[in-house]
């Protein structure tokens, strides 16, 4: 695989983040366009497609941010669990998801200070990213 850094580490899934949420919106944009022409005889058709195309909006959002909460919770755990086996301590209180998703690239020697410093001067996660100077890949997360 190809070395994982700051301009490259996003993940795309081109038929899940653009196909399908292209198709998803060029059906809710149709079926919208449907109701507005619909004709007394033909109304229900035409409101149970609106309401399926709002059911896939709903779907195709949950689907992507629960796995992304399991993933988080995971993330959560074996950082913490890093930094403890690193420092003999958790992470800091106060430090956010955000900073902690950020941290999983940074490595074994940077991540004591980096996480500190996260909480001290309340980095955002991009600029952790930034900070990293020896990056440590997460090729899994989606």
């Amino acid at each position: 695989m190809k070395e994982q850094n700051y301009r490259n580490h996003t993940r795309y899934v081109p038929g899940f983040h653009f196909v399908t949420s292209v198709a998803i919106l060029a059906l809710m944009i149709g079926s919208v366009i449907t109701v507005v022409h619909s004709s007394a005889e033909n109304l229900h058709a035409a409101l149970m497609l609106c309401l399926t195309s709002v059911i896939f909006c709903f779907l195709f959002w949950y689907t992507r941010s629960f796995a992304l909460k399991a993933q988080d919770r995971a993330i959560r755990a074996e950082e913490n669990f890093r930094h403890f086996i690193l420092t003999g301590k958790p992470l800091p209180a106060g430090i956010r998801m955000s900073q902690i998703i950020a941290l999983r690239f940074a490595s074994d020697a940077e991540l004591p200070a980096l996480a500190e410093r996260a909480v001290k001067e309340n980095l955002k996660s991009n600029e952790i990213k930034q900070a990293i100077v020896h990056w440590r890949a997460d090729f899994h997360r989606v």
